[in-house]
């Protein structure tokens, strides 16, 4: 079976209705891929238009700050992606005269631009014929063919770039490569896909050797790496004291409150009698723990976070702390983009209302 020309079919008929689907811009095509990678659709628009009110053009965004880029792509999480996002827009002014490159190696040598986006952009935008290979593509291939490589080993990543390309329809790679990516997103689902209404079930590897559950392949995951984080919540009348993340870490250039890192859940009292408390709150002997927020867990990549609050207030309004902390008005928290998890605990003690 020639699959291009029935996916193309169904996905006409099928297709969602998504904002970057309508233009062959590819600033607008960069930007949705960006901003789609590790994030739901139906998330991922309301940043999409968030965006582009902002930035309508790519000299817009290469004209923002950092910290004005983060702040809009706060709550998304995956943070690198906006700093990429900004290095980016920034490298094609300067070096490209504003102007995408239109081809796929051009593409994949920019910031934050991986074979798959590359691909995207190069046969949507440009019509140039390059496959792409995202998650659905893998599932979508693995069940049809029966290939039963695992997709993250080398072997396996090659024979699936091979096979992408082999059914391309190089007069319409665009349409193509949205067709599959669509079905393997609402048709050919991880879970439980509608295997009696696909236009493939006659011919269908998987569906016919009953593998639909074991097809694609995928390695074991590692253990996440667990980490502790104690955030001292440091306030003096109306203002709190921030810093801003620099080390290649997760949450790069994002702001959040002094951290002691532990390497197990510790009590209150040996908060305070670590070396971080000392170290941060050294010039002020008067600084008590007044709360201690809930247990926040949160799960990353590779990682998963155990975390906690404590709530300091300080009398006097003089005092100093570690060169990298800073004062800021509370009231004027919403300005500094900080994590997701950082963002809930604010809500949750009323500190952005």
């Amino acid at each position: 079976m020639n699959l291009s020309p029935v996916l193309a079919k169904w996905y006409l008929q099928n297709k969602r209705d998504l904002p970057w689907r309508y233009t062959s811009s590819p600033y607008k095509i960069w930007l949705s891929e960006i901003i789609l990678q590790q994030t739901r659709v139906d998330q991922g628009i309301e940043y999409y238009h968030k965006f582009l009110r902002h930035y309508p053009s790519l000299s817009d965004l290469s004209k923002a700050t950092l910290d004005e880029i983060l702040n809009i792509w706060q709550g998304l999480g995956y943070y690198s992606r906006a700093r990429h996002l900004h290095e980016t827009a920034r490298k094609i002014v300067n070096e490209y005269g504003g102007r995408f490159p239109e081809n796929y190696s051009e593409l994949i040598k920019l910031k934050g631009v991986g074979p798959y986006t590359a691909a995207a952009i190069a046969s949507i935008a440009f019509n140039e014929p390059v496959a792409v290979i995202d998650g659905n593509v893998y599932r979508v291939l693995a069940r049809f063919f029966g290939l039963d490589l695992p997709v993250s080993s080398t072997e396996g990543r090659l024979q699936f770039e091979k096979l992408a390309n082999s059914i391309l329809d190089h007069n319409n790679p665009g349409m193509h490569n949205q067709a599959i990516m669509e079905f393997g997103a609402i048709q050919c689902v991880p879970l439980k896909p509608d295997c009696g209404c696909c236009p493939l079930r006659n011919t269908c590897h998987a569906l016919l050797n009953n593998k639909i559950k074991v097809l694609p392949v995928k390695k074991t995951k590692a253990r996440l790496k667990e980490r502790y984080f104690n955030y001292l919540v440091i306030t003096s009348g109306n203002k709190i004291i921030l810093r801003k993340r620099t080390k290649k870490d997760i949450w790069k250039m994002l702001y959040e409150f002094p951290l002691i890192e532990t390497p197990v859940r510790k009590s209150e009292t040996e908060i305070i009698n670590s070396s971080g408390w000392k170290e941060i709150l050294e010039n002020t002997a008067s600084a008590k723990i007044i709360n201690t927020s809930k247990l926040y867990e949160h799960t990353l990549t590779h990682q998963k976070l155990y975390v906690r609050f404590f709530r300091i207030i300080i009398d006097k309004s003089h005092f100093s702390f570690p060169e990298e902390c800073i004062p800021v008005d509370i009231r004027s928290l919403k300005e500094y983009a900080v994590p997701k998890l950082i963002e809930r605990y604010m809500e949750d003690y009323a500190m952005l209302h």
